[in-house]
């Protein structure tokens, strides 16, 4: 039966809330918006009617504690708009952090970036967009994944300049790059469990689960940029709250210059900024 906008907004928006979904008025118009197609726009007359079967489906999966971005299929990141799936896990903005880094480290002379754990490709794919003369690769364990980032790589105009490869981290690649990414697993396994529902029951568990401590992705990653990087080339790693000096004890130990550790907008550390140096002091770094 045909309901306005109005009475399926305020429905929804009870539900949403009472399933204790944050911004649930957003999240109610943002899958109305999916459901329907109607821009934003065309839903401010609230008395407009509408059938709202396909979104009762929809919202009934949110109810589940599913992740719109699942559900809609879609998530921005930087500049870009990016197919997700649950092969992957939903880009952040915090890890928009270690693209604001790569602007502060890197310049111009950045021409062969490398994403490990590439995902949905964005944090390649918003490299490439920053450094317009450059080619990329993007590495991930799940083949799904690295479809689903090669998809992206298309609808951005990206292709050309990016390649997508299934495999465990860098085991296959022989090349140097000026510049490596990388958000690997970092949640200790035992707190998994307790993470919010929209994570713990449908994000990718091998994306999350980095071990007993949250460190063993740090402890293969970091000892192999000394083959990885140029001369001079820059690894910008992400990492969770408290992990900065775990993490800049292992590249130290490595051999490998931590220049700076830079804060997301929550002002939580999050991503740690790594070079190979020929000598090198104390780092930068701070937690």
């Amino acid at each position: 039966m045909p309901e306005t906008i109005a009475a399926v907004l305020r429905r929804a928006t009870q539900a949403l809330a009472a399933a204790g979904i944050d911004d649930a008025a957003l999240e109610a118009r943002l899958l109305l918006g999916h459901a329907t197609g109607l821009a934003r726009d065309a839903m401010i007359d609230r008395s407009r009617l509408i059938d709202p079967a396909r979104f009762d489906r929809l919202l009934a999966r949110r109810l589940t504690h599913e992740p719109l971005a699942y559900i809609t299929g879609e998530r921005g990141f930087w500049s870009l708009d990016l197919a997700v799936s649950p092969a992957t896990l939903i880009p952040r903005a915090d890890s928009e952090t270690l693209i604001s880094a790569a602007q502060q480290f890197c310049h111009g002379d950045v021409l062969r970036i490398l994403d490990l754990g590439t995902g949905t490709g964005c944090l390649l794919l918003a490299a490439l967009d920053i450094f317009p003369a450059a080619t990329g690769v993007g590495v991930d364990l799940a083949p799904e994944a690295a479809a689903l980032a090669a998809r992206n790589a298309c609808t951005t105009g990206l292709a050309p300049r990016a390649a997508f490869l299934a495999g465990h981290w860098a085991c296959a690649l022989s090349a140097r790059f000026d510049l490596v990414l990388a958000n690997p697993p970092y949640i200790p396994h035992a707190e998994i469990a307790g993470l919010m529902p929209e994570v713990a029951r449908h994000e990718p568990v091998r994306a999350l689960d980095g071990g007993p401590d949250g460190l063993d992705a740090y402890r293969t990653i970091i000892p192999r940029l000394l083959d990885l990087l140029t001369d001079h080339g820059t690894a910008i790693i992400e990492i969770g709250a408290g992990q900065a000096p775990d993490v800049s004890a292992i590249a130290m130990a490595a051999g490998i210059a931590v220049l700076d550790i830079l804060p997301d907008l929550g002002g939580i550390p999050r991503a740690v900024v790594l070079r190979v140096e020929k000598t090198f002091g104390s780092p930068a770094g701070r937690d």
